[in-house]
């Protein structure tokens, strides 16, 4: 996507953030919706894909006595391209009785937008450059000119917030967009025809990120910016572990990738390892129900010894990659 693209596709939500930011009465767009999800749903680094048809994906077969679950790494900016998708995945799918995600991205009814307003924006004379220090204001101007994000709104919103802004933008400068993600695949094909869950949900995903403290925030931006001009290279190396299915390969890029200031610790905790755990005792209870389900979640927190398929396994069920 060229860069004046990217600015229009940034400018199509312009108006509504103003709008949000000053009432909190406009509905979201799905742009401004990705960037909540991308935050929580994978990993620090952004993933793009092309899927292949490997012999193994990132899906996984979990049964009990009473069910069935399946665990599908999710990639939530992607290109129309890459559909139809593995036919192991599709398959799971049509066997499965219930579609589980971790929020409902297109329920927005059920989203708070003042909450949103009031957490992701500063209010009257407030703005961004009077809570981050000058070197990061630096960086935020010279990565606004480069993607054509108007500064004026950019000042608008907050560090948690604005990080998303611009790992979104940059997907979508390199032609990824979260209406092609698998979370909007299959949420479209099973409305009105499978019952759908949430592990999470979209309030409980924004007051997670917008609940850390201004010193936890910058550190967060910081690293976005020093890392988005390095995305296309690092991407490139998760779509190759993604469609081969090496989990090995995935938990290594990540861990590659993971920031190394210590005061983003707690932020990866709460990101991760909590979230895992919570998630994993949801995904217990259907295991304990009946049925079978299709659960989708972010690729990076289903690998790793703290992720959700070593905590499946820990409980004592048998997992199997497919």
């Amino acid at each position: 996507m060229k860069p004046m693209i990217a600015k229009r596709c940034y400018g199509t939500c312009n108006n509504s953030l103003r709008r949000i930011a000053r009432t909190g009465s406009t509905p979201l767009a799905p742009f401004i919706i990705a960037f909540i999800i991308l935050a929580i749903g994978g990993s620090l680094a952004s993933i793009q894909s092309a899927f292949a048809y490997p012999q193994k994906s990132f899906l996984w077969k979990v049964q009990s006595s009473h069910s069935t679950v399946y665990l599908l790494g999710s990639i939530h900016f992607l290109k129309e391209n890459v559909y139809p998708l593995n036919q192991t995945i599709e398959k799971a799918y049509e066997s499965s009785d219930k579609l589980v995600v971790e929020a409902n991205i297109n329920d927005l009814d059920k989203l708070d937008l003042k909450m949103l307003a009031d957490k992701a924006f500063y209010k009257k004379d407030d703005n961004i450059e009077k809570h981050v220090s000058p070197e990061t204001y630096r960086l935020i101007n010279k990565e606004s000119k480069r993607l054509d994000m108007p500064i004026e709104l950019i000042r608008m919103q907050k560090p948690w917030f604005l990080a998303l802004s611009f790992e979104a933008t940059e997907l979508m400068r390199l032609g990824y967009d979260p209406q092609y993600g698998v979370d909007y695949h299959f949420l479209a094909r099973a409305q009105g025809k499978k019952e759908i869950l949430e592990l999470e949900s979209l309030d409980e995903q924004l007051s997670l990120l917008s609940g850390y403290s201004d010193k936890e925030q910058e550190p967060f931006l910081l690293y976005t910016l020093n890392t988005l001009s390095s995305m296309g290279d690092q991407v490139e190396s998760m779509v190759r572990a993604w469609t081969s299915g090496d989990t090995q390969a995935l938990e290594s890029i990540m861990a590659d990738a993971a920031p190394p200031d210590a005061s983003l610790a707690p932020v990866l905790e709460k990101l991760f390892d909590e979230r895992n755990l919570k998630m994993t005792s949801k995904i217990e209870g259907y295991l304990n129900s009946n049925g079978t389900y299709f659960v989708i979640v972010g690729a990076g927190h289903l690998v790793g010894k703290r992720g959700i398929v070593e905590l499946i396994k820990s409980k004592g069920y048998v997992g199997e990659q497919l």
